[in-house]
């Protein structure tokens, strides 16, 4: 009598035992130029984050001088394990390269062919020839700004939005006690005093963090943005009603003159979109403050021309103008601890994961960053912009 059975003859065969592939991890090889582009203070890793990947048995080498600017000297990143070096081209020499700037044309001609470049891109200020020199030196190149987290933010943008939000605050606070230039006025909300008034233009990470810091001293903000549901999030996240309102010329107008400080953080497409005209910053109060954080992409008032944080303000129509382009490098520490945090873990992974080529296929969010790899350009927005040829990353590696 057959017994029936739900398995045939090949399925009740012994099958093969199936292990897991053990990863091999890599050693990293880190060179940490000095930063040479203008105004740039800041340094992609912290000597903890030095003495972190230098524990894992990673190599770190910087030149010397590279993190004085943030308050970091030699000494403390040698205690750390790092090598220190006067040459330049020693460092830009190792495989992979670690900036908060991306690199320049020259320093592209000192490194040597699949060197791996991690670093901002800044887009907007980039020529066709950066990314042609990158071509023929083969080389992978991730952005900071393209690096996405679990949740699909993006990490490094988001931090420094938190910066530039927080000091727009407490730079225009400064300026309103100005010998100078302020109208002597203490940014907040004194008893049997007016509370100071703030009109922030934009409802995203900068003006988040910059009205929650004008609240936190007692000011009362009012938040300008065409997207309700920016404006609405931004309520939820604030967790108190405030004022907020879409972009209409005569509530905005009104707003304006009667504000003490006015914040510009928008964003657009290529180019800020200009929300306030000179007309309207005519009609704001004498020794009134701008602080337009957007001058980074062209700015949101009509009336902003770039400063510098050596000179960083100008006066028009009786309104003070602080338009420095990068004002988390004015925070240069902050700045770099920030950086450092974001950066590093990753690091970390793709040295687990057996490098980089490993990592990417692991990580989709740092697959996001690339825009070079081995020289092929993989972000279809830079292809377009500068009418270069494009290949899809997803279609190299899978």
């Amino acid at each position: 009598m057959s017994i029936y059975s739900p398995f045939s003859a090949s399925q009740l065969l012994p099958q093969e035992e199936k292990l897991e592939v053990a990863r091999h991890k890599s050693e990293l090889f880190i060179g940490i130029p000095k930063e040479t582009s203008y105004q740039e203070r800041r340094i992609c890793l912290t000597p903890d984050a030095v003495a972190s990947l230098v524990s894992h048995g990673h190599r770190v080498m910087l030149e010397a001088g590279a993190g004085e600017t943030s308050s970091y000297t030699d000494k403390e990143y040698s205690d750390a394990g790092a090598e220190i070096t006067q040459d330049t081209k020693k460092v830009l020499g190792c495989p992979m390269i670690l900036k908060v700037e991306p690199p320049t044309l020259a320093e592209i001609e000192m490194m040597h062919p699949q060197t791996i470049v991690i670093s901002a891109i800044q887009l907007k200020t980039q020529r066709k020839e950066y990314f042609e020199a990158l071509g023929n030196k083969r080389i992978t190149a991730l952005a900071f700004e393209f690096i996405k987290d679990e949740d699909g933010s993006y990490p490094a943008v988001k931090s420094l939005s938190e910066i530039a939000g927080t000091a727009s605050i407490l730079i225009a606070s400064e300026l309103m006690i100005g010998e100078n230039i302020g109208k002597g006025l203490l940014f907040g909300n004194i008893t049997g005093v007016p509370p100071t008034k703030v009109v922030i233009i934009g409802a995203g990470t900068v003006a988040e963090y910059a009205a929650r810091t004008a609240l936190g001293l007692g000011a009362h903000v009012k938040v300008f943005d065409n997207s309700i549901t920016k404006l609405r999030r931004l309520q939820n996240t604030l967790n108190q009603r405030i004022f907020t309102s879409t972009i209409q010329e005569k509530s905005l107008l009104k707003a304006l003159r009667r504000c003490d400080v006015a914040i510009g953080a928008m964003k657009g497409k290529n180019r800020a979109p200009v929300v306030v005209t000179e007309t309207m910053v005519e009609h704001m109060k004498r020794g009134a403050i701008i602080v337009d954080v957007s001058i980074d992409t062209g700015g949101c008032f009509e009336t902003s021309e770039v400063t510098t944080h050596e000179k960083p303000t100008f006066i028009k129509n009786g309104v003070i103008h602080y338009c420095v382009p990068n004002i988390p490098s004015r925070y240069s520490k902050t700045a770099s601890m920030s950086i450092s945090n974001i950066i590093s873990p990753f690091l970390l992974q793709i040295a687990e994961d057996g490098g980089i080529e490993s990592a990417i296929r692991c990580n989709r969010g740092l697959k996001n960053g690339i825009y070079s790899y081995h020289g092929l350009l993989t972000n279809k927005a830079i292809a377009d912009w500068f009418n270069l040829e494009y290949r899809d990353i997803n279609l190299i590696v899978f």
